[in-house]
């Protein structure tokens, strides 16, 4: 049997990196974690092939070659599916499509012959039985709702890392745990995965690690959890292990993850985690607006200070990075204003600003739909200015508020600046960095397209001598930051 696995490609959005990636030479951000777990679970014996159109072109010798194609997708990725499926289509090949784009919204794609909704895990084997058979089923598996049964992840294969070259991309993916305890109403993840966190073994990470760490790689994994710390006394079994791991071994991986804000309130947790190698952490803060986090229950925020949690993250060690949204209906005119403020105040350097968007199967969803205010469905990328609901605020004032707050936020002063603030409360830990090949590569280019080209070079030359002479720990991290700052400001100004 041959199977062809696809991603597709991902537009130029927020978290995309492709003004970023150029640096260091690599095509990509990640890896198709999700494609390369599904190829584990399909027979040793059958020929497999991987395509991510991320960083090579899907040639049609490719889809001749192949018995099935396997298409996996997010919302954000709808127009590559669309071009993908039409050319199957051309050839006569047969497309088994899965992932959170089918999940939540399988009926857009009519010309799709067979749909593998929910997680994979729990029927793989019934797929592969019948692809061996030829008896494909139009549908595997359903959308979950509330309170319906979810597969335990104890048994989720080691990714086919051999599918890939790691030198195409800046950072691989694990995961440990699905679903997260909170109950956001503008949230997909308790749709797809559930408010109850599943959790691999701690053993069962390892492994998966000590394969990524055997086949050669030595950088940045992000662990893709919705809620890494879901279910605190496991992952801090997890970090112990990994801590034991990483002595034995001696290995140098970096990793980062997203979390709920409620991690600041645990100092061994946040301790376990910088011991374990974490760098970063994605924590949605949402809104200084305590009004918009009440609407948007987003409970686990309110009642605090946010900017001191972030705060204390940083000064444990961890780099915070955040999303926020404008749009809520309780905003008022100054939403913008406070953000901006907020941000800059608390040193959130990589800050995902996006206007609410209302994500198929949500709470969010289902009440604009009952008030009559859902218009369309989401584009998937809340960074694009784009409104698919009737939003309380002025439509063109929220659009052209954000795009200022957008073009603000990363306009080459502030930028430098919220650096630098982020750099005095946070405390550097572990090994110092080596220093690279690939790094020192990245660092001419910066000179040239930062520091010579490019409008904001004074800030650039005052953040690497202010850093190199007085935080030189924290310099490469600095002019990573640095280079980031370069893909915000063309995402913002393309808005």
């Amino acid at each position: 049997m041959k199977i062809l696995l696809v991603c597709p490609r991902t537009p130029d959005t927020f978290w995309s990196f492709k003004h970023a990636v150029r640096f260091v030479s690599r095509k990509a951000s990640m890896a198709p974690l999700g494609l390369l777990t599904v190829a584990a679970m399909l027979p040793r014996d059958w020929e497999l092939k991987l395509v991510d159109l991320n960083v090579k072109r899907l040639k049609d010798g490719d889809l001749r070659w192949a018995d099935y194609i396997l298409l996996s997708a997010m919302i954000v990725q709808t127009a590559s599916v669309q071009e993908i499926v039409a050319r199957c289509a051309a050839l006569k090949k047969t497309v088994i499509a899965g992932g959170p784009l089918f999940t939540t919204g399988h009926e857009a794609f009519p010309e799709i012959q067979h749909f593998v909704l929910g997680e994979a895990e729990e029927v793989m084997a019934q797929v592969v039985e019948d692809l061996r058979t030829g008896r494909l089923l139009p549908m595997y598996g359903a959308p979950s709702p509330g309170g319906q049964s979810r597969p335990e992840i104890t048994h989720s294969p080691v990714p086919r890392w051999d599918l890939i070259e790691f030198r195409q991309y800046v950072t691989m993916s694990v995961q440990f745990s699905r679903g997260c305890p909170f109950d956001c109403e503008f949230c997909d993840i308790v749709v797809m995965n559930g408010r109850v966190p599943r959790t691999k073994t701690p053993q069962q990470l390892i492994v998966e690690l000590e394969a990524l760490r055997q086949a050669g790689w030595k950088d940045m994994v992000f662990i893709v959890d919705d809620n890494f710390i879901g279910n605190k006394p496991r992952t801090k079994a997890l970090l112990r292990a990994l801590i034991q791991w990483r002595r034995r071994t001696g290995s140098r991986m970096g990793f980062l993850t997203e979390a709920s804000v409620n991690l600041a309130d645990d100092a061994e947790l946040c301790e376990l985690m910088v011991q374990a190698g974490f760098k970063k952490v994605f924590i949605g803060i949402e809104t200084p607006s305590m009004e918009a986090l009440a609407e948007c229950h987003k409970l686990q925020n309110r009642n605090r200070n946010l900017v001191a949690a972030v705060q204390t993250l940083q000064a444990g060690g961890l780099e915070v990075m955040g999303g926020f949204i404008v749009g809520f209906d309780s905003d008022k005119n100054d939403i913008f204003k406070r953000q901006f403020e907020f941000i800059q105040r608390s040193g959130v350097v990589t800050a995902m600003v996006g206007l609410l968007t209302a994500l198929p199967q949500t709470r969010l969803w289902h009440r604009l739909k009952r008030e009559g205010r859902l218009e369309t469905e989401s584009s998937g990328n809340n960074t694009d200015a784009a409104l698919n609901f009737q939003p309380k605020m002025n439509r063109e004032f929220l659009q052209a508020g954000y795009r200022e707050l957008m073009k603000r936020l990363y306009e080459p002063g502030n930028y430098y600046q919220r650096i630098r603030t982020f750099l005095r409360s946070h405390r550097a830990r572990g090994p110092r960095r080596r220093l690279s090949r690939a790094d020192l590569m990245a660092f001419l280019k910066s000179f040239w397209a930062l520091g010579v080209w490019h409008r904001g070079r004074r800030g650039y030359w005052q953040l690497f001598w202010s850093t190199l002479l007085s935080r030189p720990r924290q310099f490469p991290h600095a002019m990573e930051l640095a280079i980031l700052g370069y893909h915000f400001r063309r995402v913002a100004e393309s808005l």
